[in-house]
């Protein structure tokens, strides 16, 4: 099998005119005729790339699934020890941005295992295939001038940006317009460098939540127990409520007594009603401005605090039947067909199809908590 049907399924554009093109806004936008050239030569698409981008699969698990393989008990020790071993780091990032320590461990965890997978695409190819594909190409056109701005301005050589098949680099995997923007030289060598310093990585990961919006000294995230019934529609991420809320609503800590503390949170059911649930305080909007899938951002924020000492989350009151890939993917089709708010018919149950499950249940008499299962899509 030849690789053209892999670039041909949504029309991308003849190469030479747009790299051609693509040089002329490089060079409006302020990047020297030398660096666009040199770091541009002999780069082509990778069929590969594309492969990968038409099959992300990853995010389409149901939380529980993608929590227990990534927050295992490797990760969990391995956290600590380093907690242990580069605390005083730690205690100065956190001082320069209000950020914990368990909260940049955990992304450094999840992205790289701390730093020793890092990946190895070459980073420019990758994002001239994705730019020069059809599916996202302004996202990666964007990002393939930030990774030139950062060779112009002396902060890798191309042969260094290696990273994963989408463009991230570095040990924290920041895409090429947020390293750009949010790096820092910690380690004080003179250079940026996020794939090799882990002081300018974490660093530039603090930076950049401070500057999304981290609370210095507020919680992200607390496992707790809800009752058999409740208003299941109160359970999204844009309902904010006070926790005397949630306490009048019967939900209780995860040992099953009183709920303390003060301030709003949302109540976060990853696996609806009868799976794990947690409060989601005004922080953890900012794991999803890292990344916007809930399962990542759950599953990170999660394992913050299993760095704090928090013990291992319950699966929830009762067992739960997720939807295959498949089944989901016929739920958003029906969902569509039926005039609810999908956009996306790709098997992934993300905050835009739990929006509109929500909105199916409540118009179908079911309980309304955002997640399908097969009473829903059988109704449908």
């Amino acid at each position: 099998m030849g690789c053209a049907p892999v670039f041909a399924d949504c029309g991308s554009p003849d190469f030479g005119r747009w790299l051609a093109d693509f040089k002329a806004e490089a060079l409006a936008n302020g990047l020297k005729p030398s660096i666009v050239d040199s770091t541009l030569a002999g780069v082509k698409p990778d069929p590969a790339v594309v492969k990968r981008d038409r099959s992300q699969q990853v995010f389409a698990q149901d939380f529980l699934t993608f929590a227990s393989k990534k927050v295992n008990s490797s990760r969990l020790t391995q956290g600590k020890s380093l907690l242990k071993k580069h605390a005083s780091l730690f205690k100065r990032i956190e001082a320069e941005y209000g950020v914990p320590a368990p909260v940049l461990a955990a992304f450094w965890g999840l992205e790289t295992d701390f730093g020793a997978v890092t990946g190895d695409f070459p980073t420019l190819r990758s994002l001239v295939t994705l730019a020069h594909d059809c599916r996202r190409p302004d996202m990666f056109r964007k990002e393939l001038l930030a990774a030139l701005n950062l060779v112009q301005k002396g902060d890798l050589a191309p042969a260094q940006m290696r990273g994963a098949w989408a463009g991230e680099i570095g040990q924290l995997q920041l895409l090429a317009s947020r390293y750009d923007q949010y790096a820092v030289d910690f380690d004080g060598d003179g250079h940026r460098n996020l794939i090799r310093s882990s002081a300018d990585a974490l660093a530039s990961g603090a930076r950049m939540l401070q500057v999304e919006g981290w609370r210095a000294g507020e919680p992200w995230l607390q496992e707790v127990k809800v009752p058999a019934d409740m208003d299941w529609s109160q359970a999204r991420l844009d309902n904010k409520l006070p926790l005397s809320d949630w306490v009048a609503q019967g939900v209780k800590n995860a040992e099953g007594s009183a709920l303390d503390g003060s301030g709003s949170a949302a109540l976060l059911l990853p696996m609806g009603r009868n799976g794990p649930a947690f409060l989601a305080f005004p922080n953890f909007d900012v794991f999803l401005q890292w990344n916007e899938s809930t399962v990542y951002a759950a599953t990170a924020a999660y394992f913050a605090t299993r760095l704090t000492g928090a013990p291992p989350m319950r699966s929830g009151n009762a067992p739960v039947r997720s939807l295959s890939t498949a089944q989901a993917k016929q739920l958003q089709a029906n969902l569509q067909a039926q005039g609810f708010p999908i956009t996306k018919v790709d098997g992934i149950v993300g905050e835009e199809t739990r929006n509109a499950v929500r909105q199916a249940q409540q118009k179908l008499g079911l309980p309304a908590d955002g997640y399908p299962d097969a009473a829903l899509l059988g109704k449908l």
